[in-house]
């Protein structure tokens, strides 16, 4: 798991059954996506797209097997950023697991841990029965096979998936190849079917950089049976821009030990400040889910029916109880107003 403050915007959420008016963000009521697009920062998003000739290959690649093998995505939070951000992730983890504060000062990390991170009885992660616009993301990056998780979210096209940057492009480097969301995963059944995708979206912060604090990206998806992916299975709201140390809910599909990806698992818990890299400008929720969480939703309240403003993104070493989430200001809101007309 890899992982400003302005007035909120919120744009609002699709139903299975119906379609509610896309509400721009940071626009007035009247100004419409394509004229907020033409208007914005298209400089800060970067952009892959997938031939079609691709996109059939994924999904057919994409066997049982082949997904109850995949990596669990966090292993790339160490490959991406740079050799800075991956000793600071390593040397707190570290110290973090042995409980040694002096272990950690010690190391010459430019951040300093006042206290060791302590367990918090809420942090365990609790069985979810499917939600159906929650799924896994299945891709490959430098000729491995990974897993992450990822959320459908309210979009102009209908087509439009969050998940983690570092489950989508390298950080900085290329972007991953065949990309597949599978909503409602549970043990290894695909009920919806696999989509796959056509266009990747990330904010070149992130894709040029490997910045934590942008550890967010979008990805457009093919129609599948001719219907779009929230004409299927619905579509999250999404919020940007909101105050900080709000309570969430997060999901996801944690696979490494102790979990086995197979089923979703949620976190609820008031979030606060990374105390140990505050320039990641991260929050954190009590929560112990592992790595092929990384990517899943972070919804405002305590359902899955809340506006998303976040996604899972990193935590301190195989024994950490607080996950981190990117805050979702102006610069992933410019990747995701991207990846909502294509």
């Amino acid at each position: 798991m890899r992982k400003l403050h302005w007035g909120a915007t919120v744009t609002a959420s699709l139903s299975l059954a119906v379609t509610a008016a896309f509400v721009p963000a940071v626009a007035s009521a009247d100004t419409t996506t394509a004229q907020l697009t033409k208007a914005g920062s298209s400089a800060s998003v970067e952009t892959h797209q997938v031939s079609s000739a691709e996109a059939k290959k994924a999904a057919t690649y994409w066997t049982a097997a082949r997904m109850k093998s995949a990596i669990p995505g966090d292993v790339l939070t160490l490959k991406a950023g740079s050799a800075a951000v991956q000793r600071s992730l390593n040397d707190i983890a570290q110290a973090l697991n042995a409980k040694s504060v002096d272990q950690l000062n010690a190391s010459g990390s430019p951040t300093k841990l006042a206290a060791p991170e302590r367990k918090a009885a809420s942090s365990s992660a609790v069985s979810e029965n499917p939600v159906s616009h929650i799924g896994k993301v299945f891709f490959t990056l430098g000729g491995s096979n990974y897993v992450c998780s990822g959320n459908s979210v309210t979009s102009s096209n209908g087509s439009t998936v969050s998940t983690a940057g570092h489950c989508l492009n390298e950080g900085p480097g290329a972007f991953a190849t065949n990309f597949v969301f599978v909503p409602a995963y549970k043990n290894g059944a695909a009920p919806y079917g696999k989509f796959t995708a056509r266009t990747l979206v990330a904010p070149t912060q992130w894709s040029s950089q490997g910045s934590m604090q942008y550890d967010t990206g979008f990805a457009v998806m093919n129609t599948l049976s001719g219907k779009t992916l929230a004409a299927t299975v619905g579509a999250s709201g999404v919020q940007f821009n909101a105050a900080r140390g709000q309570t969430y809910k997060a999901f996801g599909y944690p696979a490494a030990r102790p979990f086995n990806g197979e089923t979703l698992y949620s976190c609820t818990g008031p979030s606060s400040n990374d105390p140990y890299n505050p320039a990641f400008n991260s929050q954190g929720i009590p929560c112990n889910m592992t790595g092929g969480s990384s990517g899943g939703p972070w919804f405002l309240g305590t359902s899955s029916s809340g506006y998303q403003n976040s996604v899972n993104s990193y935590g301190y070493g195989s024994k950490s109880t607080v996950m981190y989430g990117p805050y979702w200001g102006t610069v992933i809101q410019s990747a995701y107003q991207d990846a909502a007309v294509r």
